[in-house]
């Protein structure tokens, strides 16, 4: 835990999940020049309400807790994150505004906001549909700042601000960071959400459904494609996970090839979690029965020793930052929840060298398949 010195309090933020020796922080230099600009402006203004979207650790929801406003987000760490963060930072607060409204990300706000901060999201596609659905609710004439690390900031982000709300301005750059001031322009048109998108793959009989903030919106991702051609060997089993769901496709295949397993849908996107059980229902005439569908931190929620199977396409990244920590998180929590018997099959990128990793957690590791860019790698609790 790190000690974030912003003008409106000292904050103690951890980013999470918690880890020990993390060198990372749970804020960025985007959050201190934002908050450093709110505070010169004089704002937020006394009964109004503020939109903070995408606030990966709480650092903005944090530091604003003394006014009234809202945490829009599509990660449940996040969610997780602000309210750990605020309740270590309001232990000896008694403003009534300490408590945050969350709202997950298929959720369109519903209030009508004087000021709304944005993050810059990685994929340009969940800030257009999160560009879509405030537009109507806008006060007439609020304040829209979004902030991101320069090189963060793509071109087409730019263009989306000016497409769907109106025109900006920018700040200079400090401590590699910039700020976008966006005027609303009444005078353009709303114009419908594209999201989710939908495609058919022929090549494994699914017509699926995609929300904005997938990763392989448009077309099949190749490892889960490479990961399909060898459930052959997978072996029937009754309690399984598709953990990191994704759109669900690891899951509705293998519960095409056994129909009596069941089976629950992890990821900790709320975007992904809704993709999944939309696919799933189209892949079964709308019946879900055998099935869950749950926006989560990854196996936290799930008891110890509880399941047969866990299918997984582990992610290699957390908004920007890069590395092993979440797939091997994933890897701890797996062997918890495992059966003495049960196993654990992923796909992975070959070069992320898991063989290894895998081994030593498990005392096992085999694997299945493999061709030039994807291992499929197999795991059984002893």
């Amino acid at each position: 835990m790190e000690t974030f010195h912003s003008p409106f309090d000292a904050l103690n933020l951890t980013r999470w999940p918690q880890r020990k020796n993390d060198a990372l922080r749970a804020w960025d230099a985007a959050d201190e020049y934002l908050l450093a600009h709110l505070a010169e402006q004089n704002l937020p203004k006394q009964g109004s309400h503020t939109l903070i979207v995408n606030d990966a650790f709480g650092a903005l929801s944090c530091a604003l807790k003394d006014y009234p406003r809202s945490h829009w987000s599509d990660s449940v760490i996040a969610r997780v994150a602000a309210a750990e963060n605020l309740s270590v930072n309001s232990q000896a607060e008694a403003s009534s505004n300490t408590a945050i409204d969350y709202l997950p990300s298929t959720d369109t706000p519903q209030k009508t906001y004087d000021l709304v901060l944005i993050k810059i999201p990685k994929t340009m596609a969940l800030l257009e549909d999160q560009l879509i659905k405030l537009k109507p609710h806008l006060a007439e004439n609020a304040k829209i700042i979004a902030a991101g690390m320069v090189k963060h900031l793509p071109k087409s982000a730019f263009q989306l601000f000016e497409k769907h709300i109106g025109p900006l301005t920018t700040s200079l750059a400090k401590k590699k960071a910039r700020l976008l001031f966006v005027e609303v322009n009444p005078a353009l048109p709303s114009l419908p959400n594209p999201y989710p998108s939908e495609y058919t793959d022929e090549a494994i009989g699914l017509s699926l459904s995609n929300h904005a903030n997938l990763f392989s919106r448009d077309h099949l991702d190749l490892g889960a494609r490479f990961f399909l051609t060898q459930f052959v060997e997978i072996p029937a089993a009754q309690q399984v996970v598709d953990l990191a769901s994704g759109n669900g496709v690891l899951g509705i295949k293998y519960q095409q090839l056994h129909p009596d397993a069941t089976i629950q849908f992890l990821d900790e996107s709320y975007m992904a979690t809704a993709s999944a059980k939309a696919n799933y229902a189209n892949a079964f005439d709308g019946k879900v029965e055998s099935a869950s569908f749950r926006a989560e931190d990854g196996l936290k929620q799930v008891a110890d020793d509880s399941v047969e199977l866990i299918l997984c396409n582990p992610p290699f990244h957390q908004q920007h930052v890069i590395g092993e920590q979440i797939a091997m998180d994933l890897f701890h929590d797996s062997k918890r929840c495992l059966q003495t018997g049960g196993a654990l099959w992923i796909v992975a990128n070959r070069h992320l060298g898991y063989e290894d990793k895998l081994n030593r957690l498990f005392g096992n590791c085999r694997m299945v398949g493999a061709n030039k860019k994807f291992v499929v790698l197999r795991v059984v609790k002893r």
